[in-house]
Order: structure tokens, then sequence, then C-alpha cells
């Protein structure tokens, strides 16, 4: 089976691109078990907790990262060095479990599946 990683570069609300990859991860959870999805740059804002989408008239769709293990999507990393650049602690509650990795870590874990799909 192909194994699948979903890597989200964006910040919430400024686009949307975290809310397609995230229809994108539910869309594909029904058709592979080999899923994870990778937090970089301005993606570990997506599991930030305690954001207000409707103060800027936006959909709040983060709380749906929180449902995820429910679908079978487990793996879920989150870039040590995307965090500290952005002063966000490794031990800040996130909306989603994730296991932290230095940028080579998260890479060399990336780099063990099949296709990459980045939001």
């Amino acid at each position: 089976m192909t194994s699948i990683a979903f890597v989200f570069t964006q910040g919430p609300h400024g686009s949307s691109a975290g809310r397609e990859g995230l229809d994108a991860v539910l869309a594909t959870s029904a058709l592979s078990d080999e899923i994870a999805l990778f937090f970089v740059s301005d993606g570990v804002l997506q599991l930030t907790c305690g954001q207000d989408p409707q103060r800027v008239l936006a959909r709040n769709y983060i709380a749906t990262f929180g449902v995820l293990p429910l679908y079978d999507v487990e793996r879920c990393y989150i870039c040590a060095a995307s965090l500290a650049e952005r002063g966000i602690a490794v031990e800040s509650l996130r909306v989603l479990p994730a296991d932290v990795l230095s940028a080579q870590a998260l890479r060399m874990t990336l780099n063990n599946y099949d296709r990459v799909m980045t939001f």
C-alpha cells in the first residue's frame, strides 16, 4: 500500500490551504492506513490551541484536527525548529498530539513516505 505524507506549511486562517489539507487527509484516510501529518514553518500554528478565528471572520476548522485519531490518523510530527522560531514551547498544549522532531529527524521520517502532499 502506498504511504502518504501531508505536509502543512502555512498558518491557519490566512488562506484555505490548511482547511483543504485537512479535507484531503480525511478523504484519504478512507483509502489508506499509511498516512502521516507533518507540520513545519507556519504550519505549526495549525495545531495551536486557543485560536479565535471568528474575530477575523474565518471558520473554526482547527478543532477537526482533534478527531483524526478516530480516522486512524495517528502519526503526526511537528518541527522543533519551527516551534522555536515562532516562540512556541515544545510542551505547549495542541489540538492534536504530535511528536516533536528536529528538522533533520523530520526530513528523515518524511523520506519514508511514497507520496508527499504539501498544503
